[in-house]
């Protein structure tokens, strides 16, 4: 039995929201409409996916299950879509994400001199989206940080370079020409890129998603952090201060593409990538 990706679609709305009313405002249909098209898919599962009374609407385990593998089924398919899409009507078109200080330019520099008759489009990703916006078809081909633990992409390692300390500029770390790792935790907290902190206290931050907000914690002395020393020489600014620190390893930055069989135009950025990497970091 082939699975209807539109009654898919109406199912993870009502599960995510738990609510038939609301999932059909937001899908636009009727709501018996909507009832009618997730009965017809219980049906056809052989499961039933909610338990329904006048109070309340829940998943059963049926439910949670099919809501665990409706997400990244209908993300894959979400993907393929775009990327069909690209090839019928851009063909002549590539979309290249990268990271916060991460130059593309002479890697598309490169690529563009090899292949005039392609536009190439650059477009910024963050850390807690450059995995999935090479899935869902985003972006073609994009340059990441590591690590990165999604499965279903090729990664091409290219290079790496040093991790900075990014501190007050009225911290006592700050006159030193180098740090080590030992004296950054001795200091104060380390704050790391985070959407869910569980811990608590006046001092931690709720919720670190970017580097400016990593940056506005830093100047106001909540704590550390690290940056690429890319990303740092990007964001200079009078109230934080910047040093190396010799003992951590070095930030790694690869391109990701899709598993499997490269696309042509996705396999011939990837070789621009690679000989860009060589020339700056021989």
């Amino acid at each position: 039995m082939d699975l209807d990706l539109r009654k898919v679609r109406y199912f993870v709305a009502v599960a995510e929201r738990l609510h038939f009313g609301r999932a059909a405002e937001d899908l636009l249909i009727a709501q018996p409409a909507l009832s009618r098209q997730i009965r017809a898919l219980e049906r056809e599962l052989g499961a039933e996916l909610f338990v329904r009374d006048s109070h309340r609407v829940r998943l059963t385990a049926a439910g949670e299950r099919l809501l665990d593998d409706a997400r990244p089924l209908l993300a894959a398919a979400d993907a393929a879509r775009r990327r069909a899409g690209r090839a019928a009507h851009g063909a002549g078109r590539l979309v290249v994400g990268f990271r916060s200080g991460i130059r593309v330019t002479e890697a598309v520099r490169g690529f563009g001199a090899a292949h005039p008759d392609v536009a190439v489009e650059v477009r910024r990703v963050d850390w807690d989206d450059q995995a999935a916006a090479v899935l869902d078809g985003r972006v073609d081909v994009a340059y990441v940080r590591l690590p990165v633990v999604e499965p279903g992409l090729e990664l091409t390692p290219l290079y790496g370079e040093p991790r900075m300390a990014a501190l007050p500029a009225g911290h006592p770390l700050a006159g030193s020409a180098e740090l080590t790792a030992a004296q950054c935790a001795a200091q104060t907290e380390i704050l790391h890129l985070c959407t869910n902190a569980e811990a608590s206290g006046p001092r931690q931050p709720p919720a670190v998603r970017t580097v400016e907000e990593k940056l506005e914690y830093v100047a106001a002395g909540r704590g550390l952090t690290y940056l690429p020393r890319s990303t740092a020489l990007l964001h200079r600014r009078p109230d934080v201060v910047y040093r190396p620190v010799v003992d951590l390893p070095e930030d790694r930055v690869a391109l990701a593409r899709p598993a499997g069989e490269p696309a042509p135009l996705a396999a011939a950025f990837t070789a621009a990538a690679l000989r860009a990497a060589a020339a700056a970091h021989p």
